[in-house]
Formats: structure tokens, C-alpha cells, sequence
């Protein structure tokens, strides 16, 4: 109850999408946050063989997961002061939309690893 309470402090979850990230992630919150992005599908993988080096794609992991924090990152992408910054940001650097919603989809990953593992709810932060 009280992880499900950390994540539901997050703008933009929910109690179904917390859920859903208990469920498909129960080692959320021991990991690195650049271990959890990889677990969750979120991380680039490069495409190499020999000396050609080819772009890097988002895949595998676990769909479920992706497709639970589809939703909380378009609220974000909203709502949250600084993941709204970092979406425009890329917008203007000219980054597809696609490829913004998959950032803020790993920094709301990476955000909840952080609060469970801290054991604390989601504050604003203050100018």
C-alpha cells in the first residue's frame, strides 16, 4: 500500500497505473535508473555488427509497463513543470513527438525507481 501511495503521488499516475507498475516491475526501486529503463523497453538499443555502427532503437522489455506510462506521460508532458520543459525542449531541437513521449516515459520511470527506493512521495520542486 505504501509503494502504491509513492507512485500515486506522481502526477499523472494513478491508482490503475500504479498498480500496473507494482505488477510488472516488482523490483522497481533496487535497481539503477538506467537499469530499470532497460528492464521497461526504454532504454536505446543499438544496432551493431563489426565496425558498422547503426541507430539505436527502442526494444524489448516489458510492454506492459510501456503501455502503462503511455498516459501518465502525456499528463506529464502537461502538467509536470520540468518534464514539460524538457518536452519542449526537445520539440524545438526538433525531436519526432514520439520520440518525446518516450523520454518522459523513462524519466517517470526513473523518477518512481528513485521515490521507492528513497521511500518518499513526489514534492514539486520550488523556483
Amino acid at each position: 500500500a505504501r509503494r502504491a501511495a509513492i507512485l500515486r503521488s506522481i502526477p499523472g499516475v494513478g491508482p490503475v497505473t500504479a498498480a500496473e507498475i507494482l505488477i510488472d516491475m516488482p523490483e522497481l526501486g533496487t535497481l539503477s535508473g538506467k537499469a530499470a529503463a532497460s528492464l521497461a523497453g526504454l532504454a536505446p538499443v543499438p544496432r551493431q555488427s563489426g565496425k558498422t555502427q547503426g541507430q539505436a532503437h527502442i526494444r524489448g522489455g516489458r510492454p506492459g509497463l510501456r503501455r502503462a506510462l503511455y498516459m501518465p506521460a502525456l499528463v506529464a508532458m502537461r502538467c509536470n513543470a520540468g518534464l514539460k520543459a524538457k518536452a519542449q525542449r526537445m520539440a524545438t531541437s526538433g525531436k519526432p513527438p514520439k520520440v518525446i513521449v518516450t523520454a518522459v516515459m523513462r524519466n517517470l520511470l526513473v523518477l518512481a525507481n528513485v521515490l521507492l527506493g528513497e521511500d518518499r512521495l513526489w514534492q514539486p520542486t520550488r523556483p
